[in-house]
């Protein structure tokens, strides 16, 4: 229902007039007058009633509250706002004379140039350079340089910078006098939307009671934000026709998810299937993209520092591509003409060798092998 609300102004008005029609003679309401005053002091006071009263509707409804008393209201329910996820990526840590080993250890804070974005180094205990005794990764004497995970300190999109962003050491290394990161960094989500929890409490609710793609998509959807999933019903992970059993195909954006993540699904969805089913939950089938075009760039614009930013705007995009979505080739030409004006065509662009698109099964997703600009 659509509240009559009224201004200052009118509320002002209101009042004079109810005044003036109870009184048997004419009063003096004029700017200025005792009388006039203290209906505009009512007048005020009623205003921030109205508003209080707005307030109160606002945040009684999912559909218009919004931040922490979207947070609140969803609380009743149990559901909780997907966290952020910090984005992550490759440091090169160098220096300038290798005649001594050098330590990087575990909590060492880099960040990009402008001082905005800070990372802090990972502990990778299966990489090769890391020392458990020491808790950080050595660089032995005679090597100038090693590649080092690290993972952005502020979770949020904020943290997916562009290559070459990563320039400052914010805590000293001994004996590493640069570091740089020759590819972007990816992974970073911001907060769930509030849009978006919305749109997740209308599934949950669907999705009570009821063993259907629905449930088991919300169950799916409510683990981590950035998920993919496919369900393909009556099939067994052969594609084979098996009444009774569903596949669940799912993506956390890399192509290859972790097991301890499809575990997890696996989980989720066992408290939602129904019953008498059985269900399989596997990672998709990746479907590697070769990509490989020539540029021309506008005069006085030097080719080099657009080559980058033509490269990462294909592999993005690619990678970002849905479970069973297909690539088309003529996309890969318009994606380098987006990625910078400076770009004034586009030739000899190849993908796989060819010039066809490329198309995964229901359950494949294509990835970015390589993306050659020049």
């Amino acid at each position: 229902m659509q509240l009559p609300l009224q201004n200052f102004s009118t509320l002002v008005q209101n009042m004079v007039a109810a005044v003036q029609g109870k009184a048997a003679q004419l009063l003096d309401l004029s700017v200025g007058s005792t009388l006039r005053a203290v209906l505009e002091a009512n007048a005020s006071i009623a205003l921030w009633i109205q508003w209080l009263i707005l307030l109160v509707l606002q945040t009684t409804r999912a559909a218009t509250s919004n931040g922490a008393d979207l947070d609140t209201w969803m609380a009743d329910f149990t559901l909780t706002r997907l966290p952020a996820s910090a984005a992550s990526g490759i440091v090169t840590f160098s220096r300038f004379t290798a005649t001594s080993a050098a330590l990087i250890q575990a909590g060492a804070l880099v960040r990009t140039a402008d001082g905005a974005q800070s990372f802090s180094v990972a502990a990778v205990t299966t990489s090769p350079a890391w020392n458990a005794a020491l808790s950080g990764y050595v660089i032995p004497a005679g090597t100038a340089s090693l590649d080092v995970p690290v993972t952005a300190v502020v979770p949020g999109s904020a943290g997916d910078v562009q290559a070459g962003s990563v320039s400052q050491l914010a805590t000293a290394i001994s004996g590493v006098d640069t570091v740089s990161n020759a590819a972007p960094f990816t992974g970073g989500l911001d907060a769930e939307s509030d849009a978006a929890f919305r749109a997740r409490f209308a599934n949950f609710i669907e999705s009570r009671s009821r063993a259907t793609p629905v449930a088991v998509g919300y169950a799916i959807s409510s683990i981590q934000q950035g998920l993919q999933y496919t369900i393909a019903e009556n099939a067994d992970p052969q594609g084979d026709y098996v009444p009774g059993s569903f596949v669940v195909t799912v993506d956390d954006g890399t192509g290859t998810p972790p097991t301890s993540l499809l575990q997890t699904v696996g989980t989720a969805i066992e408290a939602v299937r129904p019953v008498g089913s059985v269900f399989t939950v596997r990672a998709p089938d990746v479907l590697t993209a070769a990509v490989s075009m020539l540029i021309t760039v506008a005069p006085g614009v030097v080719k080099s520092q657009i080559v980058g930013p033509v490269a990462a705007a294909v592999t993005a995009y690619i990678d970002a591509l849905p479970i069973g979505a297909p690539l088309a080739w003529s996309r890969l030409a318009q994606l380098a003409y987006a990625a910078s004006g400076a770009v004034t065509n586009v030739t000899g662009v190849v993908l796989n060798g060819g010039t066809a698109d490329l198309v995964p099964d229901a359950t494949g997703v294509i990835k970015a092998a390589s993306v050659a600009v020049s």
